[in-house]
């Protein structure tokens, strides 16, 4: 067992940690204030090579496996991008996988030159307003018409769709069985995100407000029968390709934005000077940092993990979950820390300290709630009987 990274994928990490510092601090807390998205960071990860990480060498991707993209996303985190910097390029990295794995020939041909060359944006476009995780309850319909599909309904909590030319959208087919669960007759689609027939509505919301979160209103939506990936009714066994990584990725930019973070917190803990002496000096303000430490660290293990064990093709489901429980909550609790040992200071938004903690609810929320985490490890992995 060996827990060092390879000569490349530290180079990897270097190469944007770099690039990364072209965007400084002031920049995120720009784009959190004006709620712009961060357009330029986004062209420099295409213009660097970087959104491709993931993605076939033949279509202009690097080839490269999850490991190597969540130490891509973990280094943009932690370079104090946080979520801001992470979700603006996020589906760049996992939401294709479909397509990667069950695409033809034709359509990776097609979808993924122009998103892994910054020439297009995608949003992923799969819960709704009233199925939440519960995706067996879908209700956005694709209804056959000739050569095509047209679609209807809503979807929800959708990032980048105020940007996106695409989508990646999970629609029914077929009925669901008033008596059934299955999620069976759903498909998958790759897709024009058209504005004349899909009405994107922001949500303002607590956090990262660079990148925005929308919900859709999906009317009579034309969708070529070309642009469905994979069989008719297969599109919840596709989007679980997607899934696993999703996490691993999530869990592993939680970790970059707890220790950028605790990283601010150690060096003012080291500058700040309270009756003659530096706060850090005092267990009260050492313990605590000590402790947000080793839970990062703990988390990030599990973290790469699951990373290892997805690109060598084997199960990783219950450590990709619970990478992401572990790393969300050991996040939340590094910028928490990190208030309270700015003390006041940490509410002012010049020390981007109230944006880590804003930012750190949203891997505790999303994609999958930590209930629901710790419903999985308890039925998958301990064998305890289905509770939901």
């Amino acid at each position: 067992m060996d827990f060092a990274f390879s000569p490349e994928q530290l180079r990897i990490r270097e190469a944007i940690t770099r690039l990364c510092q072209r965007f400084d601090a002031a920049y995120w807390l720009e784009r959190d204030s004006d709620g712009v998205f961060p357009h330029e960071f986004h062209r420099a990860v295409a213009d660097a090579g970087w959104l491709g990480i993931a993605m076939p060498q033949e279509f202009g991707g690097a080839g490269l496996g999850i490991t190597e993209a969540a130490l891509m996303m973990q280094a943009i985190s932690e370079s104090g991008a946080g979520f801001s910097g992470a979700s603006s390029v996020h589906m760049n990295i996992f939401g294709l996988n479909p397509v990667v794995v069950h695409g033809s020939a034709e359509q990776k041909k097609r979808w993924l030159p122009p998103l892994i060359h910054g020439e297009e944006k995608a949003c992923f476009a799969v819960t709704e307003p009233d199925a939440g995780l519960n995706t067996a309850k879908t209700k956005t319909a694709a209804q056959r018409d000739g050569d095509r599909y047209l679609l209807r309904g809503q979807k929800i909590w959708i990032s980048t769709a105020q940007v996106a030319a695409k989508m990646l959208v999970l629609a029914r087919t077929s009925p669901a069985k008033a008596d059934s669960r299955s999620t069976e007759g759903l498909s998958l689609f790759y897709t024009d995100l058209d504005r004349r027939h899909v009405e994107v509505r922001e949500i303002a919301k607590m956090g990262r407000r660079a990148v925005d979160s929308n919900l859709l209103f999906i009317e009579e939506l034309p969708v070529p029968e070309r642009d469905r990936i994979g069989e008719e009714g297969k599109g919840f066994e596709y989007l679980l390709h997607g899934l696993n990584p999703e996490r691993i990725l999530i869990a592993a930019e939680a970790v970059g934005l707890g220790r950028a973070a605790l990283h601010r917190a150690v060096d003012y803990a080291k500058e700040r000077v309270v009756f003659d002496r530096p706060i850090g000096q005092n267990q009260a303000i050492q313990h605590p940092l000590a402790r947000c430490w080793m839970e990062l660290e703990a988390a990030d293990l599990m973290v790469f993990k699951a990373a290892a064990l997805y690109d060598r093709g084997e199960a990783c489901g219950a450590e990709a979950n619970a990478a992401k429980y572990l790393a969300a909550e050991a996040c939340f609790r590094a910028c928490e820390q990190a208030m309270l040992t700015h003390g006041g200071m940490g509410y002012a938004k010049e020390f981007h300290i109230e944006r880590f903690l804003r930012e750190a609810m949203i891997p505790r929320l999303a994609p999958v709630s930590p209930q629901l985490i710790l419903c999985f490890i308890a039925e998958k992995v301990l064998g305890l009987p289905k509770s939901y």
